[in-house]
Parts: C-alpha cells; sequence; structure tokens
C-alpha cells in the first residue's frame, strides 16, 4: 500500500470522527435548548415511590425486597458538584418476604450527601464519613437528566450514533465519565434523556450495571423534567434482582437554592479503615476471625483447614486468609462454607475459589454461583484474584461447588463439620447452620446473636424462633452459639430469651 493511501486513510478516520464528535455536540445542543438546561444550574425535586435492598433477596432468583418511600427530595447543585438525597421509607405494603425476615418498624429516615470528592450521611446532627461512597454519588449528579446532558457537552471523547431500540429510533450518546465510566444515554425524537446506563464494580456481579430511566416529562418553570425514575442495579444474566428504585416526580424546582453543606473536618479527614481481622480461640483448632462487621470461623482439620463465611468482598477474604495462614501453616483452606446467598456473606467467596478452596452452598445457590458469582470473567472496573486467573480457571478448572440438601459433612476421622439447611425461615430461602459436634459449637449467621458483656438481651423475633425450631428439630447439643455478626454467647442464654418450647 503507497504512502499517499496511508495519509489518506489516516486523514479519512481523523476527519470521521471529527465528524461524529460534531453531530454528537449538535444533538446534545438539541437536547439542551428542548429541556432548558443550557440556564440550570441547580434542581431540587421531590415525590414518593420505593426503594429496594441491593444484594438481600429472598432466594437468589427473587428481585430486591421493596420499602414504601413515603417522603423523597433531592437537590443537586452542578456547579458545587453536590446533591442532598432525603427520603423517609416503611414497609408498607410490600411483601415481608426477603430483605431481613422482620419488616421496618415505623419509619426510617436516610439523608445521603456528596460535596465535590467527600460524601456522608446525616444521622439526626451527627454527619457519619462515608469515604468508599464517594465516587458513585458523584457519578450519579452526572447521570440525571441534567447532569448527563452537562457532562457529556463538556467530554473530550463523546460520540452520537443513531439506531433503533424497541421500536423507536433513538439517539445514543456516549462517553467518559470521571474518568473511568462508560456512559451511554440514549435521547429520543422529541430531545429528552430517556435512559442513562453505567457499570459500578460490586463483589459479587463485578462490573454490575447501573441504570436510571426517565420518563413523563413536563414542564416546570421552563425545563423539561421526568415525573417517573425508575432506577436498576443488578445483572440479568440470571437473577431478576434488578430493580432498585422508582419515584414518582410531583414537583421540580430549577435553580433552587441548593444549601448542601460543605464538608464536615471529620467527613474531610476519613478514610476508608484498613481490614482488621482479630482471631479468638474457641476450641482446639476453632477461631472466630473477628474484627469487623461480620466474623469468619476458622477450624482446624488432619490435612487442611474449613472456613465458614466469606463475607464482603476480596479485602476482608484476604485478611482471613492470611491470618489463617498464620495459626495453620502448611495446610490449605480446602473448604469455604456459605451460610447464605445475601451479597454482605458471599462477596468474599470468589478470593477462596481463586485460591483453591471448594465452596459449601446450600443446592438452591448452584446455578447463580457458577453462571454469576463466581463465573471467571474479566472485571475491568475492580478486578480481583479470580479474574485476573481467569486462563487458568477456564481452561483447566471450573469453580468447585459443593451443595447442601438435608446435610453436608466435613470430616477428617477425628474432628467432624455438619451442615443443615435451615426450614422455615421467612430471612433467607437458602440458610445453612453450621454444627461442631465435639465441640457444641453452633455457627449462625443473621439468626441470633448473644448480647455482648453487659449489654442487655435481645428481643425475641422470627428468627431467634426459627432457630430454635432447628434446633429441637435437628436434636443439636448446643453448648455455644457463634454468630456471624456479634460475639459468642453460652446456649442458656439463648435459652432463656427463646424458651425451650416448640
Amino acid at each position: 500500500m503507497s504512502k499517499k493511501i496511508l495519509i489518506f486513510l489516516f486523514v479519512s478516520v481523523l476527519m470521521s470522527g471529527v465528524a461524529a464528535a460534531q453531530d454528537a455536540r449538535a444533538v446534545l445542543q438539541q437536547a439542551s435548548t428542548a429541556m432548558g438546561t443550557a440556564n440550570l444550574k441547580s434542581v431540587q425535586y421531590s415525590g414518593t415511590g420505593w426503594n429496594a435492598a441491593l444484594g438481600q433477596s429472598y432466594s437468589a432468583e427473587d428481585d430486591w425486597p421493596r420499602f414504601e418511600v413515603t417522603s423523597y427530595t433531592r437537590v443537586i447543585d452542578y456547579e458545587q458538584r453536590a446533591s442532598r438525597e432525603d427520603l423517609t421509607r416503611r414497609q408498607g405494603n410490600y411483601p415481608q418476604r426477603g430483605g431481613g425476615g422482620t419488616p421496618l418498624q415505623g419509619e426510617q429516615r436516610q439523608i445521603s450527601i456528596v460535596n465535590g470528592n467527600y460524601a456522608w450521611n446525616l444521622q439526626g446532627e451527627t454527619a457519619a464519613p462515608q469515604p468508599a461512597a464517594a465516587e458513585v454519588r458523584q457519578l450519579d449528579i452526572w447521570l440525571s437528566p441534567h447532569g448527563f446532558i452537562k457532562a457529556a457537552m463538556t467530554a473530550d471523547n463523546v460520540t452520537a450514533a443513531s439506531l433503533n431500540l424497541g421500536g423507536s429510533k433513538v439517539t445514543i450518546v456516549t462517553f467518559t465519565a470521571l474518568s473511568k465510566y462508560r456512559v451511554n444515554g440514549t435521547i429520543n425524537s422529541q430531545n429528552l434523556v430517556e435512559r442513562v446506563q453505567t457499570w459500578i464494580p460490586n463483589p459479587v456481579f463485578g462490573d454490575m450495571v447501573y441504570e436510571h430511566r426517565y420518563t413523563e416529562y413536563k414542564d416546570f418553570n421552563g425545563i423539561k423534567f421526568p415525573t417517573l425514575l425508575h432506577s436498576h442495579q443488578g445483572d440479568p444474566r440470571l437473577n431478576p434482582g434488578h430493580n432498585w428504585m422508582e419515584v414518582r416526580v410531583s414537583s421540580a424546582q430549577p435553580n433552587a437554592q441548593a444549601n448542601v453543606p460543605a464538608a464536615p473536618d471529620n467527613v474531610r479527614q476519613g478514610s476508608i479503615p484498613p481490614v482488621r481481622v482479630e482471631a479468638q480461640r474457641l476450641a482446639n483448632g476453632v477461631w472466630l476471625m473477628a474484627g469487623g462487621s461480620h466474623n469468619s470461623v476458622a477450624v482446624e482439620f488432619k490435612d487442611f483447614v474449613a472456613v465458614v463465611e466469606a463475607p464482603q468482598d476480596e479485602n476482608r477474604s484476604l485478611a482471613v486468609i492470611a491470618e489463617v495462614q498464620k495459626l495453620v501453616p502448611n495446610k490449605p483452606i480446602q473448604y469455604v462454607i456459605n451460610t447464605h446467598h445475601h451479597f454482605d456473606h458471599s462477596g468474599g467467596l470468589r478470593t477462596y475459589v481463586a485460591n483453591g478452596a471448594t465452596v459449601v452452598t446450600d443446592e438452591s445457590n448452584r446455578e447463580f454461583y457458577e453462571q454469576v458469582l463466581l463465573y471467571p470473567s474479566p472485571r475491568t472496573l475492580q478486578p480481583d484474584l479470580l479474574s485476573m486467573r481467569y486462563p487458568w480457571f477456564s481452561g483447566n478448572r471450573v469453580p468447585l461447588i459443593e451443595t447442601v440438601n438435608q446435610k453436608f459433612v466435613v470430616s477428617d476421622g477425628s474432628r467432624t463439620m455438619d451442615v443443615y439447611p435451615v426450614q422455615g425461615l421467612a430471612h433467607n430461602a437458602n440458610m445453612l447452620l453450621v454444627y461442631l459436634p465435639t465441640e457444641k459449637i453452633l455457627i449462625n449467621a443473621d439468626l441470633y446473636g448473644p448480647p455482648a458483656a453487659g449489654a442487655p438481651a435481645p428481643a425475641l423475633n422470627a428468627n431467634m424462633t426459627t432457630l430454635r425450631q432447628n434446633i429441637q428439630r435437628l436434636k443439636l447439643d448446643v453448648a455455644t452459639h457463634v454468630p456471624i455478626h456479634g460475639v459468642p454467647g453460652p446456649n442458656d442464654q439463648f435459652v432463656r430469651i427463646v424458651g425451650s418450647s416448640n
């Protein structure tokens, strides 16, 4: 190929890129004019609707459990890069199945704020730093209808293309937000933003779909604003859990006085705390791995170690694994027992799989775990060990899963660990109990947490009653309760709280 032809092709490609960018600017300008974006510095909108508990579904096949939002107000200051979201929610008429088993008691108010690079929640007058949430909250400003237009118009890599989507002709506009998030938005024939989608990192889903849909636009004092906002967080590959929030907007005020406060000193000084693991000996060869909001339990066998629960994320799992290796050197972690699929209890499983462990979980989780949670596909936003070791796993070994139906036993001929499914639980469809018969230790998640020293006993609830019924059904001789949340406690204390009758 001649040098002149190469130069011609290079210039043609360059000019086509410029033309695409110019088309994108034209599309965005038309949308800005139609929606009243150019002179919009801030917006405040209010309404009612529902929101949902991500990752807390009753089973791996259920949608996220919902709560009624009786009051919702959000103010966005585009110039300040700030937002304040204030909502009040209650259980309402949504089914109580899933999402904690016990419905919300009364009303719960949540105030979430971001200002620049700082995020915090307000609990009364107290600012609780949320450094891990700052980036996504900042991103959410630019995923709002007018924020999308503003961010796209200033992006240096914005493109536009026309296509038919669902039988309607739309223009899809694509750019990169905050230097890492690929954002796609559709603009309809009325020059209104209809759908904005990107992906955010999640320990279970990896690159998790994060999407807002905007419909039923109305004019509010010179701006067009949607009166129906519907948001998705999830992964549609297998789990229908996807619907996250819906707000029916009753009022919107352009250029409202935002009054989003500057970050308090404790928020500016806040940082993500390092993972802390504290090993506490429960019996010979049995340790509680505490130090955070979630515990694990390590159990030593003759030639291997079993770990009960891999909560939260990879950072937590790596810290627990490191501590286990100090306590039990030269023995591999052969099993990791997963009490249930809720994301705060399963988010660290991939790390154990990447290190060769077999997952023990309820049989109903197999498909979701194999096809989604433990699938060793690349993760672009937050790579983990399993995704980085993808060629080895995909070519030579699939993640090993052992499922529990009636009972699963881990044994070396001397020590035995029994794993049982919980029956009759409203909190979750696939909960497991772990019992060490020699030590008379019962490990549970979310069912019963013994009170700390000097603290009052917890009030009896349905989860405790279900735990008592399963202990009696299985005829377990329990001396010590070890929770995944909280501190261990004696069984006689549990009996005093729940009673011993059926």
